[in-house]
């Protein structure tokens, strides 16, 4: 038997190869017919040896092959006697954290011939299923705008998603999760990327902002994200710029901010294009149209388009 376990989310993948594997100890208790090969730094040869040796428990065997996209000499071999590995009584996992090229033959074997699970990054409606069925596994409960930041904080990482997830059910103990919980204990999942947006804007280079916050929701990003990281981002500037009045040491702003040493370093390049209470006005407009967006009273892409031709324009 063979499986395919590949897809980029991959929280759910492994999640999904520790199920296979606790199923196979479960069955098989030895535990001596069951490998992990890194397709980096092993041979097809070394695999077939493998399956065809005989176990002396008379247990079927569970291979785990990693990374086999990226040993095109192990897929050439492996598609010659694809026939015997079909037919084989082993169980043999193909588990890949790319999508892997549709296009060639190797995968084409993988999709059409075996048992396959793709893992996508979950979005939407799915996302907020998994992160609140997450919570209510612990024995909590979240509000829905609690859990709309929260999405909007850590986005489809749920690697983050649930080490996040644990912390605030440790915190909160009893009673729901709300929104301010959420605040307090979670930062955003900022991308280095948005920090480019950020000077695009500040430099009122109103044709670079337009490219990079469109390359952003052509990858993928929503327009909800984008607005809660420009709101992050001006929040911070305000922070830093305050200090910097104050005439706080800078070895202290970590300390007084809380923030990653990285968005300090950035940010207190950024604020020196923008005054106290310019920055004020903007993060004020900010929340006006973030308000807007989210009681449906303008689109969000457009929201996004007129805050930051309003930002460059002030």
């Amino acid at each position: 038997m063979i499986l395919f376990l590949y897809g980029e989310d991959t929280y759910r993948s492994k999640q999904k190869l520790e199920e296979v594997v606790t199923g196979y100890k479960k069955t098989h208790g030895s535990g001596l017919n069951f490998e992990i090969v890194d397709l980096k730094n092993s041979s097809y040869e070394k695999f077939r040896s493998n399956c065809s040796s005989v176990s002396m428990f008379e247990e079927k065997k569970l291979i785990i092959l990693k990374n086999s996209f990226e040993n095109k000499t192990f897929q050439e071999n492996f598609l010659k006697e694809k026939e015997r590995y079909l037919d084989s009584e082993n169980i043999i996992v193909f588990y890949s954290k790319k999508k892997g090229d549709k296009r060639k033959k190797f995968f084409k074997f993988l999709n059409n011939k075996t048992k396959k699970q793709e893992f996508k990054l979950l979005k939407g409606k799915k996302l907020n299923r998994w992160i609140k069925q997450k919570i209510e596994e612990k024995g909590s409960e979240i509000t829905s705008d609690a859990l709309e930041k929260l999405v909007e904080y850590v986005q489809n990482d749920l690697w983050r998603a649930s080490n996040e997830i644990e912390k605030i059910v440790n915190y909160k103990n009893k009673g729901k999760i709300k929104k301010e919980d959420i605040l307090l204990l979670v930062k955003p999942k900022i991308k280095t990327d948005i920090f480019k947006t950020i000077d695009a804007i500040a430099n009122q280079n109103k044709k670079k902002a337009f490219k990079l916050i469109h390359k952003h929701l052509e990858d993928g990003d929503s327009p909800l994200y984008l607005l809660s990281m420009i709101n992050y981002q001006f929040r911070n500037l305000i922070i830093i710029k305050d200090l910097k009045e104050r005439e706080v040491a800078y070895p202290r702003f970590k300390k007084e901010t809380g923030l990653h040493p990285y968005v300090i370093k950035k940010s207190t390049s950024q604020i020196k294009k923008f005054n106290l209470k310019e920055l004020k006005k903007i993060y004020n407009r900010i929340l006006i149209v973030d308000r807007k967006v989210k009681t449906g009273k303008i689109n969000s892409e457009t929201g996004l388009d007129l805050l930051i031709e309003e930002i460059i324009n002030y």
